[in-house]
Formats: C-alpha cells, sequence, structure tokens
C-alpha cells in the first residue's frame, strides 16, 4: 500500500496519521483573519514573537474610545483547546471568543498560536507558551498595545482543555523561574482542563475503552510518556509538582456535567482547596453540559452565565 494512504493511526474526532509521516486534521482548519470586528468594536493584529519556531500571536485591543490615554488594561494569555492537535489561534472558535471576551472584560488579549503535535510533539506547545508569556513580560516596546496599554502586574493565564493543561504547566514554571520585568501573574482560568490518570475518579467511566480515548491522545502527543499518570496529564500523580506552589492568588476552574474530563477539573479544585495554597479558588459546574459546550452555543444561558463569571474574575479585584 502507499506509504501516503496507508493510516497508521486513526484518532477520531481529531487526526489521522499516515506511514508516509503525513498529518489530515479532521477539525479545526478554518481560520479568519486579523483586523476589526464589527461587532464588538475589538480589534486584532498578528505578530511574529520567534522565527526561530515561527512563533505567532494573535493580539486583540477592545474599544477604547473616550478612555483616558493613560488607561491600564488587564493583560490575558490564552492558550487554545484542540487535544495538543487540532486548532489554532487563528480558528473562527478562538477568534470569535476572544473577540467577544475581550470586549465584555476590557482586557488586552495574547492568543498564543503554539506548535501542534504529532509534527511537534510536547514538549514543544509549553516551549512554545512559556516563550509567549515571557514575550509578554518583557513588555515589547514594538507592541504599543502591550507596551502602553498593558498591566503587567494583572496577567491572567487562561485556556480551555489542553490550552488549561498548558497554563498549569506554564503557571509551574513561573513558580520556578519567575518572571522578569516585574510582570505578575494575578490568576490562573482552567476551562475545562485536560488532565487524566490511571485509577478512575469518582463517577468517571470504568469502561476500559472509554478510558482509551484520553489516553490515545495522549500518546500521540507526548511519544516516551509514562502513561497517564504523566505528571503533565495528572497534575496530582505522585512525584508532580504541588499545586501549593502556583504563583497567583486566585483561580477559576470551569467543568460540564457531562465532560468526560469533568471529575478531573473538580480534583484538580479540591487538590488546591487543602493544598495549603494561600490563595481563592472556585469551581464552576454547567449542569447538562459538554466539552466546550460554550464554542458550539455561545448564546445559550449557560454559556452566557460562564461568559459573565469568565469577566468577572478577569476584572474583579
Amino acid at each position: 500500500m502507499d506509504a501516503d494512504a496507508e493510516v497508521i493511526l486513526h484518532a477520531p474526532p481529531f487526526v489521522r496519521v499516515f506511514k508516509s509521516g503525513r498529518v489530515e486534521r479532521l477539525l479545526g482548519n478554518e481560520v479568519l483573519p486579523a483586523g476589526l470586528d464589527p461587532a464588538t468594536g475589538v480589534v486584532s493584529k498578528d505578530v511574529l514573537i520567534d522565527p526561530a519556531t515561527n512563533l505567532v500571536a494573535r493580539l486583540y485591543l477592545p474599544d477604547l474610545a473616550g478612555s483616558p490615554p493613560d488607561r491600564k488594561l488587564p493583560v490575558l494569555v490564552y492558550y487554545h483547546g484542540g487535544g495538543f492537535v487540532i486548532e489554532t489561534a487563528f480558528s473562527p472558535t478562538y477568534h470569535n471568543y476572544l473577540n467577544s471576551l475581550v470586549a465584555a472584560a476590557g482586557v488586552v488579549a495574547v492568543s498564543v498560536d503554539y506548535r501542534r503535535a504529532p509534527e511537534h510533539p510536547l514538549p514543544a506547545a509549553y516551549d512554545d507558551s512559556w516563550a509567549a508569556l515571557q514575550w509578554v513580560a518583557s513588555r515589547p516596546s514594538k507592541e504599543e498595545w502591550l507596551a502602553e496599554r498593558g498591566d503587567l502586574g494583572r496577567v491572567f493565564l487562561a485556556g480551555d482543555s489542553a490550552g488549561a493543561n498548558i497554563v498549569h504547566q506554564v503557571a509551574l514554571r513561573v513558580a520556578a523561574e519567575g518572571l522578569s520585568g516585574g510582570a505578575t501573574i494575578k490568576g490562573l482560568l482552567l476551562i475545562h482542563p485536560y488532565f487524566w490518570g490511571a485509577e478512575p475518579l469518582g463517577s468517571e467511566s470504568r469502561d476500559p475503552e472509554t478510558r482509551a480515548g484520553p489516553e490515545k491522545i495522549w500518546a500521540l502527543v507526548c511519544p516516551g510518556t509514562v502513561g497517564p499518570d504523566d505528571p503533565r496529564l495528572n497534575p496530582l500523580a505522585e512525584g508532580a509538582a504541588s499545586v501549593a506552589g502556583l504563583p497567583c492568588r486566585r483561580v477559576l476552574v470551569t467543568v460540564a456535567e457531562e465532560d468526560i474530563l469533568r471529575e478531573r477539573g473538580r480534583a484538580y479544585y479540591e487538590a488546591l482547596e487543602r493544598s495549603g495554597w494561600e490563595g481563592e479558588a472556585r469551581l464552576m459546574e454547567a449542569e447538562g453540559e459538554q466539552h466546550v459546550f460554550h464554542f458550539r452555543d455561545p448564546k445559550s444561558a449557560t454559556a452566557v452565565s460562564m461568559m459573565q463569571a469568565v469577566v468577572s474574575f478577569l476584572t474583579s479585584d
């Protein structure tokens, strides 16, 4: 059989990998250009952070008409989801969501387009995400949206699914290495985080075939992993860095009742509560909803409620 036609791995609904090395992504391939969003007044642009790795981010600025010229805004660094495999910072899903969130919360946002597996297995996505945060913390003078409007004393890290996994990993690196330029992580937002583990938790499925789904993706994106209790996938595994060291004072974890990953988000929140971490943690659960439901139907009552909670988290002192 032709090596470019022979499938060696099929991981629906994400990707097919062929013997030749060709990767066929089954979702998240559409992109939207940066620019002015007429519906919200938010303007966006794409910036190259690191030519060596082609690391790019999309920056968002809310409509500041009538605002004082010296008004400083919180900075939101966002890491998109997609199992480390699909979607980009330029996908309609994320572009539309960031336009709405930036308008509602009045923040400067940096949506990171990290390298994806399997062409670039982990830790590439972690390294790119860390490099993007370091770039933000450096207050790049050529990027006036950050240099003139960004308040580096109010930096938030946020992401959904695999992006929430990245949030945790980047936060641990901040705790270990610090940030330059006096930047401070004020809060972490983990939306339906992609965490897993070898042993079922709570109401989590015991069915081997069901449990194989998250594990199959992890094996694809992280070759050589020790398995589902790899601390990068299971932040509560033996040997994982303690969540007590998170370098912020506020964390919001959101979960969905019908999401296979729900128990992992709940366990993360509960671990924070008992760890001795001195911050304030909040858990928000959407009843009757699936994984990242707010992208599929952003005008639903539960999605609107979730958006309000996220905005409050980003804007309250």
